[in-house]
């Protein structure tokens, strides 16, 4: 005892804290600049500890044990300067970039903590506990690591909100807050919670139950800051569906990290946090299948008016570009809209617009395409009423063929198309088909019937007068129709305009060569039009201009005054 004694207290004493010795001992960072004066401290203090153990019930040694006790006192003095030397210095310096990109390695504590530094802490903690200073050294640490994880979560922008804070605030100030936690969460997680995880369990690794109570108690907080967020987002004012993706940004994130959460917080006394989460991903859910009512509700109670010359609906356009963001969440979706409705299955089924096969042959009747599916077919029966305003029904059709057109480019272009799969645009395409054939017919049926079918038959020059009077009257009235009629899809426009050429100017022309001819000098005025002139007034059509009288000069020559320019863009 008096050995060990003896070869102790020259070590201990000379890094003795309140020493009369040099300053330099007092203010140096002993384990950075003296590694080997570490190594012999910690073991004199370990030596002091397993000899006093040994003659501790020897009452002739008491006063070595006293002496023994001061000079361990005056090292763990030491030690705890050391312990909280190298710990404020382990903190997170998370630059600029590695916060915008939101990229966090998964060994950055690693990376920031090095090996050596995370050696030295262990030795000291274990020297500690070993000694019977367990509690001081977990004070200390836990006073510092949640100062370092309170401090890195402020520097990421993660606040605590309260319920009128959220309500007071308008969708742009809580839109750039979610945007922050989106990019900051990932970092907090993977990097933060991860980094302390793996720094305690090391530093405490001798003892389950204090890197249990220690972990928790320094993580806890920050991670329940950090989660009860989205909780908070949903206590925002108005939620409408225009900001449901923003509500899907955050339950994605959530579910991607879930794995990770489950891996840091273990200990049955973390469990507040998974339970936080998980609520707070309930809650999400709650919000994002009421949004998503609201939306096919709006959709329904739409009230707005026709659009003029059967061109693309505003109500289209917007479901449309909803459906495209919403098709990018598929996988949220299918997790949140897991109860579709079998009546709802069985109506798209019979109605045709469930798709037998979607997505490399998954079932049609998944959450998300059914949802998707219903969604569009809301949209189409909303359009069907709006196609009925129309006074004409060429234009009905025409209004009908557009918006059904628009959709199903809507869904080839985007991840619609893999959801929905490529039989349900094949029948769609075949209906907006079914609608433009329909539309050439009761649009330009009085133009064809004006010429005779059978051309063998002999007719009278008053009969032959007759004809092109009723095809000069039926084609000028249709042409001033539909001048302002629009066909914003250029393939589609020039498919129709094709077609109506094929249908119109062949049969005037095969009249028009056989009995222009037999008509009297000076009948130019029965004979406006030339077919080349067909050709030219088809061309011009479905732009959406306006007709004007001076557009069509009538005198068997095209003069047109009618602008081509697009009035309506897809």
């Amino acid at each position: 005892m008096e050995e060990t004694i003896q070869n102790s207290q020259s070590i201990i004493k000379k890094w003795d804290l309140d020493s009369t010795s040099t300053s330099y001992n007092r203010v140096a960072n002993l384990f950075r600049d003296n590694p080997l004066e570490a190594k012999r401290l910690l073991e004199s203090v370990n030596d002091l500890q397993h000899t006093m153990q040994f003659v501790i019930k020897d009452k002739s040694t008491s006063k070595l044990l006293v002496r023994a006790h001061n000079l361990i006192q005056i090292a763990i003095k030491r030690l705890q300067k050391e312990f909280y030397t190298i710990l404020s210095g382990s903190s997170y310096f998370l630059d600029h970039e590695t916060v915008s990109s939101s990229r966090a390695s998964k060994s950055s504590m690693e990376d920031e903590v090095s090996e050596s530094v995370m050696a030295d802490l262990k030795a000291i903690a274990d020297c500690m506990i070993g000694a019977g200073y367990g509690r001081e050294c977990v004070k200390l640490y836990k006073v510092n690591r949640k100062s370092v994880i309170d401090e890195t979560l402020f520097y990421l922008g993660i606040e605590k909100l309260n319920s009128y804070q959220v309500q007071k605030m308008d969708w742009e100030l809580m839109e750039m807050k979610i945007k922050n936690w989106l990019s900051s969460v990932k970092i907090a997680v993977n990097a933060l919670f991860r980094g302390e995880r793996i720094l305690c369990d090391y530093v405490f690794s001798s003892s389950v139950n204090i890197r249990d109570s220690c972990f928790s108690e320094i993580a806890n907080d920050g991670a329940l800051t950090l989660f009860v967020f989205p909780e908070m987002v949903m206590k925002f004012k108005k939620l409408s569906p225009e900001k449901m993706f923003r509500v899907l940004d955050i339950y994605e994130i959530i579910c991607e990290l879930w794995v990770e959460l489950e891996s840091i917080f273990t200990f049955d006394s973390m469990a507040v946090v998974k339970a936080q989460a998980m609520a707070s991903l309930g809650k999400l859910g709650d919000a994002i299948r009421a949004m998503l009512s609201a939306f096919e509700t709006a959709v329904q109670k739409d009230s707005s008016k026709v659009v003029l010359g059967g061109g693309i609906h505003p109500l289209t356009r917007y479901v449309m570009n909803f459906l495209v963001f919403l098709g990018d969440y598929s996988g949220a979706i299918s997790d949140i809209v897991v109860d579709c409705s079998p009546m709802s299955i069985q109506m798209l089924s019979e109605s045709c617009y469930l798709s037998p096969t979607s997505r490399d042959g998954d079932s049609p009747s998944s959450p998300i395409v059914v949802q998707l599916t219903w969604l569009v077919l809301v949209l189409l029966c909303k359009l069907d009423g709006k196609a009925q305003l129309y006074k004409d029904v060429g234009l009905s059709y025409l209004f009908l063929a557009n918006n059904l057109n628009y959709v199903v480019l809507k869904v080839r272009e985007s991840n619609l198309k893999l959801l929905l799969g490529s039989e349900w645009i094949s029948k769609h395409e075949m209906k907006v088909k079914e609608y433009m054939s329909k539309y050439q017919r009761t649009g330009w049926s009085k133009v064809v019937t004006s010429i005779p079918e059978n051309l063998t038959t002999e007719m009278s020059s008053s009969e032959v007068k007759e004809c092109f009077i009723k095809f000069n009257s039926s084609f000028e009235e249709v042409y001033r129709k539909q001048s302002s009629w629009v066909i914003p899809d250029p393939k589609l426009r020039d498919h129709v305009k094709i077609s109506l050429a094929s249908k119109i100017i062949s049969i005037y022309q095969a009249f028009y060569e056989t009995y222009r001819g037999e008509l009297d000098i000076g009948t130019e005025s029965i004979v406006r039009f030339a077919p080349d002139d067909l050709q030219n007034y088809l061309s011009d059509l479905f732009h959406g201009a306006c007709f004007s009288d001076s557009s069509m000069g009538w005198s068997g020559s095209y003069s047109p005054s009618v602008s081509t320019s697009t009035s309506q863009g897809r």
